[in-house]
């Protein structure tokens, strides 16, 4: 997300409603879309629980309950806020899901367990990341327990029906007050999942704002406030073949330093190299920016950490000249058609991009500006603008 950090961070205050469920179908800009296959050759296991995992099970199911019922409330005094009321009914879950299939959508990223959501997508196809919400995040890392009824209530009853990709602790909270959390949720819940006979890989999100180094890709080095925590969980994730997802935002970067930076190089519009490190060329800045968090995973130990995109975008209005509905068709088609060339980067050449787009629906509920702006769809599912999924 280049210079996305600060308003990453801005966005998280904003909206602590992130942990407001944040499902697709009932919070439309927080769905995205994977237009490719995971990469191969990374056999996707569990983390093993910590020493006292084992202990806070035998108490987990017994907090199932009052989990669910505390969640329920939850949820329920969400639906009257930062939520699209005409997007509430259960009825237009069909509807969605249908929409997904017909454009070739088949996996999703929702930013919080909802069992309406869970439930609508059982038997559906449609493969899914779910995120933890942010205001479990201490909970689950500081109580095994809490962490085993989390998964009881929130994973194994769809685990049947729903193909859970990955299980996310934290989008964007390295760094940041609830990074020191992220590990140790991992652990707890992955342990969790273990114990239930499942094996759905646990990791976290990263913004582009954990970099200390970003010029050239080459060079990319995490800052060393992000290393503190991201060295562990770096090399867990490496010890048990898991992704890191990382959100990539070339808009962001755009509009930090549109001196120095060319939109056509942001748009996948240059016509050759713009940015010559060593023997590598580039002429889009995704890929440089991809790369950069490739560099530093490698800085650090983890070359064997795949990266997984789990978020890019252009806003079609609401900001600066750029953010127009032509130049996110053209972002976003140009990421398709680039991911689908399996090119992969200069760095990884040939690599299967893996990438989520950001996102499937406006959120005209959001505080007016690009945040609410994203959408392929607005919610009455007309195109805001084609792409070629």
């Amino acid at each position: 997300m280049g210079d996305r950090d600060q308003q990453s961070r801005d966005q998280h205050q904003r909206s602590t409603v992130r942990m407001e469920v944040a499902f697709f179908f009932l919070k439309p800009e927080l769905c995205r879309i994977i237009v490719s296959q995971p990469p191969s050759g990374h056999p996707q296991t569990a983390i093993e629980p910590p020493p006292n995992h084992q202990r806070a099970a035998e108490t987990s199911k017994s907090q199932s309950a009052q989990f669910k019922e505390e969640e329920s409330r939850r949820q329920h005094a969400l639906t009257g806020s930062a939520l699209q009321p005409s997007l509430l009914r259960r009825s237009l879950l069909p509807d969605v899901i249908a929409l997904c299939k017909s454009r070739n959508i088949h996996r999703l990223h929702i930013y919080g367990p909802n069992p309406a959501v869970l439930a609508a997508l059982q038997n559906s196809g449609i493969s899914l990341i779910m995120d933890a919400d942010e205001q479990d995040l201490q909970q689950l890392a500081t109580n095994p327990a809490f962490a085993g009824a989390w998964v009881q209530a929130n994973v194994v009853p769809y685990a049947g029906s729903v193909n859970f990709q990955y299980i996310v602790m934290g989008n964007e909270e390295i760094p940041g007050n609830y990074a020191s959390y992220i590990l140790p949720a991992i652990y707890n819940v992955a342990g969790s999942l273990q114990g239930a006979g499942l094996s759905i890989p646990v990791t976290t999100a990263v913004s582009m704002g954990v970099l200390g180094t970003t010029f050239p890709p080459s060079q990319g080095a995490f800052s060393n406030e992000a290393s503190q925590y991201l060295g562990p969980i770096v090399s867990l994730l490496a010890s048990r073949h898991t992704p890191l997802l990382v959100n990539v935002y070339p808009y962001f970067s755009y509009i930090g330093n549109p001196a120095a930076i060319n939109l056509d190089y942001a748009l996948f519009r240059a016509k050759g190299t713009v940015v010559q490190d060593g023997n590598l060329g580039y002429w889009n800045l995704f890929d440089a920016m991809v790369d950069t968090v490739r560099s530093a995973l490698d800085r650090i130990g983890g070359g064997g950490v795949a990266i997984v995109v789990s978020e890019s975008g252009w806003p079609s209005a609401g900001g600066p000249n750029v953010a127009t509905i032509d130049n996110a068709r053209t972002y976003m088609n140009n990421l398709v058609g680039h991911v689908y060339s399996k090119a992969g980067t200069p760095k990884m050449p040939g690599w299967d991009l893996d990438v989520y787009l950001f996102s499937m629906f406006n959120e005209d509920m959001k505080p007016a500006g690009t945040e609410e702006n994203y959408g392929m769809f607005y919610s009455n599912m007309n195109e805001v603008y084609h792409v070629n999924i």
